[in-house]
Parts: C-alpha cells; sequence; structure tokens
C-alpha cells in the first residue's frame, strides 16, 4: 500500500467507528444481496451504511474486482481474495449462479459498481432479477448518483411547462 493509500485509510478510521456505532443495532439479514452505490469520484461521499455494510459482507461483487479492491483499501477494508466475485456486463448472466450459491448458503452478499448505482447504465439488473426470481432478499442502499445529484441543481420540477422535464435514456457512449 502507498503512503497516499496508507494515510486515506488512517483518515477513514473514525468514519469506520462512526459507521459501526451508527448501522450496527440495525437489521442486516443474511441470504441477502445488498445493492449499494459507490462514490462518483470523491471518497468521502460514501455512506456510513455502505462502510459498515461493505466490512459485514461475506462476498464483494464487483464490475472490477482491482477497482473495488482499491477502493476498499482506501477505506481500511481488507477482504480476503476468496470474498471477490465479478460481475460485469460480460459474465452478469453466468454470475447470477454463483451469487446465487453464496446467498443459499446464507450469506451476505454486497454488489457495487465501479461507480454510481448498481443497474442504473451500470450491471446489475439481471442479477437483481435473478435473485428476486429466486425469492431471495435484495436490500438497496442509497449513495452517490450522478442523475440525481445533477438533477438537484437543474431547477427542473414536476411542471413540465414552467420548468422542463427530464427524462433519463441512459449515458452518452463514452466513445468519440
Amino acid at each position: 500500500m502507498t503512503h497516499h493509500a496508507c494515510s486515506v485509510a488512517a483518515s477513514f478510521t473514525t468514519a469506520l467507528r462512526a459507521a459501526n456505532e451508527a448501522a450496527a443495532s440495525q437489521n442486516y439479514p443474511s441470504a441477502a444481496l445488498y445493492v449499494m452505490a459507490t462514490p462518483i469520484g470523491n471518497l468521502a461521499d460514501i455512506t456510513l451504511r455502505a462502510l459498515h455494510v461493505l466490512q459485514l459482507a461475506d462476498v464483494i461483487a464487483c464490475e472490477d474486482t482491482r477497482h473495488t479492491q482499491a477502493l476498499l483499501r482506501a477505506y481500511g477494508i481488507d477482504k480476503a481474495a476468496s470474498q471477490w466475485l465479478a460481475v460485469h456486463q460480460h459474465n452478469e448472466a453466468l454470475a447470477v449462479q454463483a451469487v446465487l450459491e453464496h446467498l443459499h448458503r446464507g450469506q451476505r452478499v454486497a454488489y457495487v459498481s465501479d461507480a454510481g448505482t448498481p443497474a442504473i447504465s451500470d450491471p446489475g439488473a439481471r442479477l437483481v432479477s435473478g435473485v428476486r426470481h429466486q425469492g431471495l432478499r435484495v436490500v438497496p442502499l442509497p449513495g452517490a448518483s450522478s442523475v440525481t445529484t445533477l438533477l438537484s441543481v437543474a431547477g427542473v420540477g414536476p411542471d413540465a411547462q414552467q420548468h422542463g422535464a427530464f427524462v433519463f435514456a441512459g449515458f452518452l457512449s463514452s466513445k468519440p
């Protein structure tokens, strides 16, 4: 771990303690998929509940394990190699089965995308659908959302004739 990464992790020690104090008394059922948002560029945008569940999770399912491992290390959370599961657009249909196996064993699985909220222009919809189809629990954890953040300062309201309207059809392609 680099000096910068160590100092970032150390700065989140208080946040991890606060997360455990604030969230530990709440119910976090086993055999549940926790779909959680991760920060979009600013590490401080993580929620206390997300930090708590990331520590509590038996398995972390994510788009890119390298990216998410670096994110969790920045918060001072370390998971064993056996606790990581890649679930991305190229393997999502097959990865549903692996997640279901963990859930049927009574484990808590946290699913995160690289930045933002899973299943919102990121993989996750197939996973959530597959888990629900099996009658298993899916628990959403709110967090950073570029769409709602943008809307909060756009002045767009429910009256389309006075303030404009909002329709989300996905993000623009990253290709030129």
